[in-house]
């Protein structure tokens, strides 16, 4: 036969219809091309040796310093159940709702076939109409991509694991692989996720709704909305019907379950609790920032972080600020609501080993130590010190830079003018700024070391103009405080404006104890996944001071320790050195202190939740306005310094 078309001797439209001998030469063309194609991809079609990511994904576990177990976390929880342990109902609870003909198909749907074939014709995406095994297919060895290659590999791989595979290993591949929401792949881990209890004690009932939440846990899961729990129930209503309906559920059966099987409230992971939630959150962006991974292959899971983190002292720290806590009372003084302690103990070669975030990482998830809305306040002038010590002073505009020693002779009195080279320092309202000393004492002339010990304002207010606030900055952001946290360059740069967090203060004091050598600080020793050392660099010391300069420093702390304002700390030694510090609005207290082993700051503050603002600490646990505040973090120090020892101690022993 000639194929002539348009069709010769006809006229009109006639002459378009094609004979019935066309009709079935195109058919027949069509359909051998077809069958050649599908029969040479079934024939090339290969199951993979290999499970893809998402069916090995693992949990993340941190470590402690000394090597021992801190937390497992991840987001994914699975544990592989035998099929036997799971009930009938639960079984056909699924299978009703996914796949009734799962005992009788050859692993693929027909119907589904065609529909995924004119969805791509028509530019759609491919999904729908998938069995068991085909999901199956896809949960364990293709990826989740909704093209027609790979809907297409799905159902030839199924129909040929079909057939290497029996139905009751299929269907335990697929309980055990499905995701189910709330961190959990697998019915046990569901069950246990949405009611608390072993996958063999679930009934029809909970089998359904958790069968529903295989159709999209994000919008089945009743605990997101509203709009999830009436989806939830209808769909769980419909899967029972079904199971009637298939012959798995008897309509007597079916009548007792009127009440929808409300689960419990979506739980959190306990090892997040207290203060390893801060910890873990440290260590992860750690990571993060300093390794190759992705945020995507970690969350794959099977990492094993060792952090720096020495559970006896954050036990110790923790319990310090507990005790402190328990002195104030929110029910009788409104100032005693909405405290917050920042707390970090850094070694000096920049190991973090304790970190006090907040009450609890459940119930507050911002880190109070890494905080850096706090202002310094006078715990911030042994910066300037340190400045003076190693630049000098220049007090005229012309003149050149004088050397400064500790008993270079400052005016201490109580609100003197503050000059610059050029005169006094004018304020934007027009008024010359004046220096103001705690509790408005003057102290006449007085050594930098004595106003260092004493806490003396206004002569360390002079002492930053005359060495150049830059040079102060320069000097504060080699020791270890971030650019980011510093405060506008005003005479009240001296005395704290800036607002660096808790870990970067025992830092940068970590720099004095360490005799002017600063090292970064970091909170992960090490990282390695499946027995392999993931690449990262580790911070490395570097001198960012003169030796004879931090060791002035550390001096005049020590002397504050001895015979001035950080004495509470006097009992743990001649060792010790530290500073008080509160700001200008009394809004924040600190405390930073050190030895030759570890440096530890402590920061007290009010929040007010809404706003986030700052609030004063005036009255605060019932004491005088003018000394509201500031012992609570010497005392959380001290108490902390002695537990830490002693636990310490007993670790070693």
């Amino acid at each position: 036969m000639r194929w002539e078309y348009p069709r010769p001797g006809r006229k009109g439209f006639r002459r378009w219809v094609p004979s019935w001998r066309q009709v079935l030469a195109v058919v027949g063309t069509s359909t051998g091309a077809l069958t050649l194609f599908i029969g040479y991809a079934y024939s090339q079609a290969r199951i993979p040796e290999n499970l893809n990511s998402f069916a090995t994904q693992q949990d993340n576990i941190y470590y402690w310093a000394d090597g021992t177990k801190m937390a497992r976390t991840g987001w994914v929880s699975r544990q592989e159940m035998p099929l036997e342990k799971v009930p009938e109902d639960v079984q056909w609870a699924v299978l009703a709702a996914e796949n009734k003909t799962f005992y009788t198909d050859s692993g693929v749907s027909p119907s589904g076939i065609m529909r995924a074939v004119l969805r791509m014709g028509t530019g759609g995406n491919t999904q729908g109409g998938s069995t068991i095994t085909q999901q199956y297919v896809k949960n364990v060895y293709l990826d989740q991509d909704q093209n027609f290659s790979r809907k297409l590999n799905e159902m030839l791989i199924a129909i040929k694991l079909d057939q290497r595979m029996s139905k009751k290993d299929i269907l335990e591949g697929y309980l055990n692989t499905s995701w189910f929401g709330r961190g959990t792949y697998g019915l046990q881990r569901a069950a246990q996720a949405y009611y608390g209890k072993e996958v063999s004690e679930l009934n029809a009932s909970e089998g359904a709704f958790l069968a529903s939440l295989l159709k999209g846990a994000a919008l089945y899961d009743p605990a997101i909305s509203k709009a999830n729990h009436r989806r939830a129930e209808e769909r769980w209503s419909w899967v029972l019907d079904r199971m009637v309906d298939i012959g798995k559920l008897s309509a007597a059966e079916r009548a007792e379950y009127t009440t929808f099987p409300e689960p419990r409230a979506r739980p959190r992971a306990t090892d997040s609790s207290g203060q390893s939630g801060y910890l873990i959150e440290m260590a992860k962006a750690y990571v993060s920032k300093n390794t190759t991974v992705s945020d995507a292959e970690f969350d794959l899971g099977g990492y094993q972080i060792y952090t720096t983190f020495e559970k006896p002292r954050v036990d110790a720290l923790t319990t310090a600020v507990k005790k402190v806590r328990k002195k104030l009372d929110p029910d009788r003084r409104s100032v005693d609501e909405h405290v917050r302690v920042g707390a970090a103990s850094v070694a000096p070669d920049g190991r973090i080993l304790a970190v006090h975030g907040g009450p609890d990482y459940l119930k507050q998830g911002l880190n109070d130590a890494n905080a850096v809305t706090v202002p310094a306040g006078t715990s911030f002038t042994p910066f300037v010190y340190a400045a003076a010590l190693e630049d000098g002073v220049r007090r005229e505009r012309e003149g050149s830079r004088t050397p400064v020693s500790p008993e270079t002779v400052y005016d201490g009195d109580d609100k003197i003018s503050v000059r610059t080279p050029e005169g006094p320092y004018w304020d934007r309202s027009g008024k010359i700024v004046k220096g103001r000393n705690e509790g408005e004492r003057s102290w006449g002339r007085i050594p930098l070391r004595k106003a260092m010990v004493h806490s003396v304002n206004t002569p360390l207010i002079q002492l930053g103009m005359d060495v150049g606030l830059d040079r102060v900055r320069r000097t504060a952001t080699a020791a270890g405080l971030l650019p980011g946290s510093f405060g506008p360059q005003v005479p009240a740069f001296s005395l704290g404006n800036s607002t660096p967090s808790a870990i970067r203060m025992a830092s940068a004091y970590g720099t004095f104890a360490s005799n002017g050598r600063h090292t970064e600080p970091y909170s992960v020793r090490r990282v390695t996944r499946n027995g392999d050392t993931v690449p990262m660099p580790r911070p490395r010391a570097r001198r960012v001071l003169d030796s004879g300069v931090a060791g002035q420093v550390t001096d005049a702390l020590r002397g504050a320790v001895q015979e001035g304002t950080a004495q509470r700390a006097k009992a743990l030694g001649p060792e010790m050195a530290g500073k008080t510090g509160t700001s200008e609005e009394n809004n924040s207290a600190w405390f930073v202190g050190y030895d030759s082993k570890v440096s530890t700051a402590v920061s007290v503050f009010r929040l007010e939740p809404r706003t986030l603002q700052l609030l004063p600490l005036d009255g605060l646990g019932g004491a005088p306005k003018d000394t509201a505040g500031s012992g609570y973090p010497a005392e959380i120090w001290t108490d902390y310094m002695k537990a830490s020892a002693r636990r310490q101690a007993a670790a070693r022993s």
